[in-house]
């Protein structure tokens, strides 16, 4: 790295203090005040300058924002940026204090009447560059990328993304120097600028690159073919002042913002950090972490480790040594290096995203930073080389790939596990999966290679896309030319690689997330037995139940064309309102955003109180999606040859740390209708074996018992009662022994309807009764139980003060909308904070079962199979030899996962099919 002394580093501030507000939740000045001043975007820039100046060494720096009022652009071009919308208020109210705040950090700060903050920015770069010095440009705005030579390089601090002459060759296709002509051409949609219509990027890139430059293609302007060259020569007359639009200036005069420039950097020199000044400003705008870690001697907080920093920079530096194994030599030279490796990161291509379908096409490994090789195994392509025989390169693979004692990585290596099985390989000695590294530490942002490697260490790369094409036209990874499909494959291997070094530091320095993380990598491995195992449905019950459902949604549509006196599409909303709103008078419930008269679900179980044809409708929706979605397509969804259905399980999906299946969806089967619950006949045991469902009972009020600590509700589950009747005692003030139905019923609507954060006009909607009826249950709720309602209002306020709530054991879980200044938005964000840890708790307990268990059956009776996971159940398939075993020591497992102030309590289930068992 340069020397910082002859370092320049400039801060595209406008660019920043948006993505700053749009990243940051709405802080306020005063937490959960919304009349208080938002701090959002003040918190981001401080956190993002606090980074840079620790990140970046450099001895001269500026803070460029611009200035309101008009530029020349707005003189040239009347309608220039008549497009953006205008900045949001209470955006607007934090410029200032960021203003302030930039120059007690020590920045120079620049914003210069009639000059655009890019000017600035190119201003001082080229003069910089100029002089010898070395500039770094903070933005993610590309349109900087146009200053861009062997001295400038612009950097996305947010994103990683690092901008350099091969940065933007590679992103745009043209070198920095043919950017003014290429965005000419493209144009900027953002400042209103016309570009050539119908002109993208690739088209642009391949004009300059055959010209040479804009003005070549101007002069050969009418021998480009087509639409294309035909708006090229419409554009002519323009194409001179969108170029000056879209140029940025480097010869602003800037010596009365900058006494002494050009002459001299004096000014830009940065400087110390005014003490006094940022704790009175820390303390006026309610940042009580950065104001304690001023007293500690820091800045601000750590907004990312320098190991993490370093990898990413050595990722966007480096040189790579990527090689294709074609020969055995090459291969018994890189077996060496696996087994010597401490940690190998590895990747399958395949024939296939169904995992227990996909066939190996290819192989890639990573043992170091920058290095790594790709072994061609079915290509078949048109000019396709030699390839070593797959089946002899897997067996002389095979024992270092099952040895446990050899370190792995991946990046979703449930997947990888499930293709190497399909070739007769047990992967073992998976210690690590980038995808579940972010799942743990990230919640809430995508977890996809291609996210993490940009996200984490700048690095962009080739799409699937890139080498197969899209759509119809879309080739198979077999077809990709070996030299590209190996470029792609090394480089998924070595960016998981980086990925890793970066994200696996942050979990060593967490001691409860890094449990987590060992809790989702264990049950991965669960996860994966799970889905080959598979489960038996019958075929033949389904079709005999689909052939049923089809009689009676047939009988529906007769009943309701009856009621409504005509026949009509019961799918068409149009047709509905007609006939509900003209020909029956039904009363309008609500209307669309575009005025209609809503037919919706809700308004049809709303008219269907006072109506029987609404009531038909409904009916007839719930058959037609079981016949649909489960009775006709579960016989399709099973394998052929076994008669058994495998489920995906998507377990980086869900915030609460919750699975999701898909293929067939398990957790969705509907069980509250007799129809729904026949469904779950289907899954069934073969001849001579049993179905066991054992699940937790009550989980989610136990966990709320544990949190909150309530003395009533943790007696209850302590003394084993009926929770919900002795809710019902407290709440009707009435003997246990005293309560009737309909009021357990009541008190179980409002114990699970508080977990979920549910309102008193909720609770009334729920109870049919009214809000003040709902309102009063409620207040006698807490007031038997304070506890609860400490609990609730306590974690309110932690999650606006820290943007995220805990489970039990230290799962975090995000919520961005907590602080929002939308209501609706907000008010769901503080039910799911109140949810959330009970949910999330629930979600790891059951992971934690499913492990334990897992382990006992491997040790103890490996003829038990668990099939299914669904909610906090799991289910089992045994023989009938097992079933005492089964009965015994799966819910003693389960309920022996965890120490909780009340006890866990496993229920189990036995019979012919899983509705048997339940």
């Amino acid at each position: 790295m340069s020397d910082a002394s002859q370092t320049l580093l400039l801060v595209d501030g406008s660019s920043y203090l948006y993505r700053a507000y749009h990243a940051m939740p709405d802080l306020r000045a005063v937490p959960g005040d919304p009349s208080s001043p938002a701090t959002g975007a003040i918190r981001g820039m401080v956190t993002m300058l606090t980074a840079l100046r620790r990140d970046v060494p450099a001895s001269y720096a500026a803070c460029v924002f611009d200035a309101s009022g008009p530029t020349f652009r707005d003189a040239l071009y009347p309608d220039y940026k008549a497009n953006r919308a205008a900045m949001p208020d209470d955006l607007r109210a934090q410029v200032a204090p960021i203003h302030e705040v930039v120059r007690l950090l020590g920045w120079p700060l620049l914003c210069v009447e009639g000059v655009e903050a890019d000017d600035i920015i190119g201003t001082l770069a080229r003069h910089a560059a100029g002089q010898g010095m070395r500039v770094l440009i903070a933005s993610g705005d590309k349109d900087l990328s146009q200053l861009v030579d062997e001295r400038v390089t612009v950097v996305d601090t947010m994103s990683g993304k690092r901008r350099d002459v091969a940065g933007v060759t590679a992103e745009f296709g043209v070198p920095p120097a043919l950017m003014v002509d290429f965005q000419t051409l493209v144009g900027d949609a953002v400042d209103n600028v016309p570009g050539v219509p119908k002109v993208g990027p690739k088209t642009a890139a391949k004009w300059l690159l055959e010209h040479g430059s804009l003005d070549g293609l101007i002069a050969h302007a009418d021998r480009i073919k087509g639409v294309a060259g035909e708006n090229l020569r419409a554009a002519l007359d323009w194409l001179p002042k969108g170029r000056e639009l879209v140029t940025i200036r480097t010869d602003c005069p800037l010596d009365e913002a900058l006494p002494g420039f050009p002459g001299s950097m004096q000014a830009l020199q940065q400087g110390e950090e005014q003490v006094d000044g940022l704790r009175a400003f820390y303390e006026r705008y309610g940042f009580r972490t950065l104001a304690r870690a001023l007293e500690a001697g820091a800045a601000g907080p750590e907004t990312g480790s320098q190991a993490a920093t370093e990898v990413a920079q050595a990722a966007q530096q480096r040189e790579v040594a990527y090689e294709t194994i074609l020969d055995w030599e090459h291969l018994d030279r890189w077996l060496e290096r696996l087994r010597a490796a401490p940690l190998v990161a590895l990747d399958t291509e395949t024939t296939s995203l169904d995992e227990l379908r996909a066939r190996i096409v290819g192989l890639s490994f990573s043992v170091e930073p920058g290095s790594a090789a790709y072994i061609p195994l079915a290509h078949d392509g048109p000019g396709a080389p030699e390839q070593l025989p797959l089946d002899e390169v897997l067996a002389r693979l095979k024992p270092w790939l099952e040895d446990p004692a050899a370190p792995k990585l991946g990046q979703h290596v449930k997947y990888d596990r499930h293709v190497l099985a399909n070739h007769g390989i047990e992967v073992r000695g998976y210690v690590h999966d980038t995808m579940l590294q972010s799942y743990v530490l990230e919640v809430h942002k995508p977890h996809n290679l291609a996210s993490l490697a940009e996200r984490h260490t700048g690095r962009t790369g080739l799409s699937y896309e890139d080498l197969c094409g899209k759509g119809a036209k879309q080739i198979p990874f077999s077809q990709v030319a070996v030299e590209q499909a190996a470029a792609y494959a090394c480089e998924d291997s070595d960016q998981t690689l980086d990925v890793h070094r970066v994200l696996w530091p942050q979990l060593e320095r967490e001691p409860k997330l890094r449990g987590i993380y060992e809790l989702e990598i264990a049950c991965s491995e669960t996860l994966f037995r799970i889905e080959r195992n598979g489960v038996l449905v019958d075929a033949e019950l389904l079709a005999q139940q689909s052939h049923e459902l089809g009689q009676r949604i047939v009988a529906l549509e007769q009943q309701a064309y009856e009621l409504a006196g005509q026949p009509f599409n019961l799918g068409s909303p149009k047709q509905l309102g007609e006939i509900f709103f003209d020909k029956l008078g039904m009363p309008v419930i609500k209307k669309t955003a575009t005025g209609a008269r809503s037919t919706d679900e809700e308004v049809l179980e709303k008219l269907a109180e006072d109506y029987p044809l609404p009531a038909k409708l409904l009916e007839h929706r719930s058959l037609c999606k079981l016949k649909g979605t489960y009775t006709d397509k579960l016989g399709q969804l099973a394998d052929p040859r076994t008669g058994r259905v495998h489920t995906h399980y998507a377990q980086a999906v869900a915030v609460t740390g919750r699975l999701s299946s898909n293929e067939p969806n398990l957790q969705n089967i509907p069980i509250r209708t007799a129809e729904g619950r026949r469904i779950r006949e289907a899954f069934v045991a073969p001849a001579g074996r049993l179905i066991a469902s054992c699940d937790y009972s009550q989980v989610e009020l136990r966990i709320m018992a544990h949190i909150s600590g309530d003395e009533a509700l943790l007696r209850a589950f302590q003394e084993g009662l009926d929770v919900h009747r002795a809710t019902a005692a407290e709440v009707f003030g009435v003997a246990l022994d005293q309560v009737s139905s309909e009021q357990r019923r009541y008190a179980k609507t409002i114990n699970f309807g508080l977990i979920y954060g549910m309102s008193s006009f909720g609770l009334a909607k729920a109870l049919g009764i009214g809000n003040s009826a709902a309102k009063n249950y409620i207040d006698r709720y807490f007031e038997r139980y304070p506890g609860v309602k400490r609990y609730m209002d306590r974690t309110r306020l932690e999650a606006k003060e820290r943007g995220y709530v805990e489970t039990v054991f230290g799962r975090r879980l995000v919520l961005p909308e907590i602080n929002s200044p939308n209501g609706p938005r907000r008010a769901a964000a503080e039910r799911a904070a109140i949810n959330a840890p009970m949910q999330g708790t629930a979600a790891d307990l059951i992971k934690m079962a499913m492990v334990q268990v897992q382990e006992r059956l491997d040790r103890d009776r490996p003829e038990v199979l668990m099939v299914m996971q669904v909610h906090d159940e799991l289910v089992f398939e045994l023989p009938e030899a097992e079933a005492d075993w089964v009965r015994q020591e799966i819910p003693r497992i389960m309920a022996g996962v965890a120490e909780l102030k009340v006890p866990l309590v496993a229920e189990v289930g036995l019979g012919r099919n899983w509705d048997e068992a339940h």
